[in-house]
């Protein structure tokens, strides 16, 4: 006699906050990715696209609440949708981590967007003044005294770069840094008698995002050798999370591998004195 099969097992409906949960998760992931494109190459205007990535972080932080509550659906009727929720969450941690990092340094850090090694005459955006004309950027001019004080409390370590090499050397090998970062330089002056005075003025960007920090370079005498001064500057928002900060230490700390380790330059020999000769005897 033939073998009857029992009806087909039947599955537990899935979760519909599962499902909401993964698609508001899927929504933010493609909502950041674009707003940081639009950003970072100036599709739109700033304000609307930095809304619009505010309003993809909110998506996120809506998908873990809804995922939650999707969990205590399921532990309460058996229903199906945890591999849903599980990656729904980590699409949301994996966009919120990055500004939960942020967030942090945001709380830590002096709410400051303009560093410098010489708060007392810093290096000036000459160049660079023409493109902090728009709507919600920042002024060319130093941030001030405040700027300086909290600047001094938070990153003492950030003073002037004294280098025992001429002031052209000086530039050469700073040059090559702001090159070898891949910043858009926008003037560079090369030291000129009688003073002397080097400057560098170039744009550099986030890493995520590409926001503009602008940063100027001053190069000039200093007793037997030379002193270099730098500035950075968000050029837009109030607070910077210390990105200026580390691009100037950073930059500081390659100049002087950088001069220290570089070859010296060779002399060519002094001619050897040439001896009179004796008069000929008649």
């Amino acid at each position: 006699m033939a073998r009857r099969f029992s009806a087909p097992y039947q599955l537990e409906p899935v979760s519909a906050l599962a499902t909401w949960a993964r698609t508001l998760a899927v929504f933010s992931l493609v909502a950041t990715a674009g707003s940081i494109l639009v950003i970072r190459f100036g599709f739109l205007e700033f304000k609307p696209a930095l809304m619009t990535f505010f309003g993809a972080l909110g998506l996120a932080a809506l998908s873990i609440l809804v995922a939650f509550a999707a969990f205590a659906a399921i532990w309460q009727n058996g229903s199906r949708g945890m591999g849903r929720i599980f990656i729904a969450l980590l699409i949301d941690v994996a966009i919120l981590a990055y500004p939960a990092y942020l967030g942090l340094q945001y709380r830590k850090l002096p709410a400051i967007h303009d560093i410098t090694t010489d708060p007392i005459d810093p290096p000036r955006f000459d160049a660079l003044a023409r493109l902090r004309t728009g709507d919600g950027t920042n002024p060319a001019a130093y941030a001030g005294l405040y700027s300086a004080e909290q600047q001094q409390q938070a990153y003492p370590d950030i003073e002037p770069v004294t280098l025992e090499v001429p002031p052209q050397r000086a530039f050469e090998e700073t040059l090559k840094l702001v090159t070898r970062r891949k910043w858009l330089i926008i003037d560079e002056r090369a030291p000129q008698p009688p003073r002397m005075i080097g400057r560098i003025e170039a744009v550099a960007r986030t890493p995520i995002m590409g926001f503009r920090e602008d940063i100027s370079i001053r190069v000039q005498p200093d007793a037997d050798g030379s002193r270099v001064d730098i500035r950075s500057a968000s050029r837009y928002f109030e607070h910077d999370l210390g990105t200026n900060a580390a691009r100037v230490s950073k930059l500081i700390d390659d100049l002087n591998d950088a001069v220290d380790n570089a070859k010296p330059v060779k002399k060519a020999p002094a001619p050897k004195p040439v001896a009179p000769k004796a008069p000929a005897k008649r």
